[in-house]
């Protein structure tokens, strides 16, 4: 029988380093987030307040209007003028989920991170998270996917000359204005649907990433190609069950010798609870164990990589003349979707 080495793995750093690129990621979104509304409130007050540049990332908030100009670039190879770096960092996002599994959710979504630390204290104050019935679970699991259906479907059903006019025309122009104003000016109807979500994700782990983000779909479509694959040593493995009970995702990984599923983020919880060294790893063809840091690093690569193609190729800012921010931001309410 082979010896089984009874410690924690060498992965278990894993979670730490995680925690600490979630940090980051979170923080850089909030200083993003300060800058624009320091932006927004420059025009709002007629140009009476100190003005701040307009932060290119804010248009990682908008990815209908980057998978719009996603469209014109594939069919014409020019980006129109209006939020083209949210292009690239859509590109970049999927890049790492087809290279890393479903990485982006875990370890950079700001969203993502929310969530699992709301179900954290969830866990933690009450003594466990609620599973949904199993049959309750698949249904909801696919509104996320119908979500994206309807989303692909309505931009592919419209022209590149339509998505320019919609994009170049007041609301397209002021799309992130917009998105600050919903939460800004919340309705009561908005603030209960954001207030039952925080309370279902408390309760129910990544309630919104699991059954409603199709961000997070498209991503998990992607992911189903990558290389990267959480396999399990059936000689190794002591059939604990820890693994399974602390996967994010709800993952029965102590009863499978390889993860494929779209649901697996890449999160590496399941290898660093996993009580026997080699019993559980990360790995990719070729590569018996692939480390958190590998993991890291190709992320970083990715991400700034595309980064300084989009700063390089005059790609990452919107320019737009001062005198139409001027006219309308401060009309921003007045705007409707077409």
């Amino acid at each position: 029988m082979a010896k089984r080495n009874f410690t924690r793995a060498p992965q278990g750093y894993s979670q730490r380093l995680r925690r600490g690129v979630q940090i980051i990621f979170l923080a850089l979104n909030v200083w993003i987030a300060v800058q624009f509304v320091q932006f927004v409130h420059y025009y709002e007050s007629g140009g009476r307040s100190s003005w701040t540049p307009r932060p290119p990332g804010i248009e990682g908030w908008l990815p209908i209007a980057s998978l719009m100009n996603l469209k014109v670039l594939a069919e014409t190879g020019n980006l129109p003028r209006a939020h083209p770096a949210g292009v690239f960092l859509l590109i970049a996002f999927v890049s790492i989920s087809w290279l890393l599994r479903k990485s982006f959710c875990s370890w950079l979504c700001p969203v993502g991170t929310f969530s699992e630390y709301l179900w954290r204290t969830g866990r933690d104050t009450f003594k466990k998270n609620w599973r949904l019935p199993r049959v309750l679970d698949l249904c909801l699991r696919a509104l996320k996917y119908l979500l994206l259906l309807l989303f692909v479907y309505a931009i592919a059903g419209m022209s590149v000359d339509a998505i320019r006019a919609f994009l170049e025309g007041p609301y397209g122009l002021i799309a992130d204005v917009k998105l600050l104003n919903f939460f800004r000016y919340l309705s009561i109807g908005g603030a209960i649907v954001l207030g039952l979500l925080v309370v279902l994700s408390t309760l129910v782990q990544n309630f919104w990433c699991r059954y409603l983000c199709p961000y997070g779909a498209l991503l998990g479509l992607f992911s189903l190609a990558s290389p990267l694959r959480v396999r399990r040593s059936k000689t190794q493995c002591i059939d604990c069950g820890k693994c399974s009970r602390e996967c994010p995702s709800l993952l029965p990984v102590d009863q499978l010798v390889t993860i494929r599923s779209a649901e697996c983020t890449g999160c590496m919880q399941c290898v660093a609870t996993c009580p026997v060294d080699s019993a559980l790893v990360m790995s990719a063809p070729g590569i018996r164990t692939v480390p958190a840091w590998a993991i890291v690093a190709a992320m970083a690569v990715v991400f700034f990589g595309l980064y300084g193609l989009a700063v390089r190729t005059g790609h990452w800012h919107t320019e737009l003349p001062h005198r139409i921010y001027m006219e309308l931001v401060p009309r921003a309410q007045e705007f409707r979707h077409p």
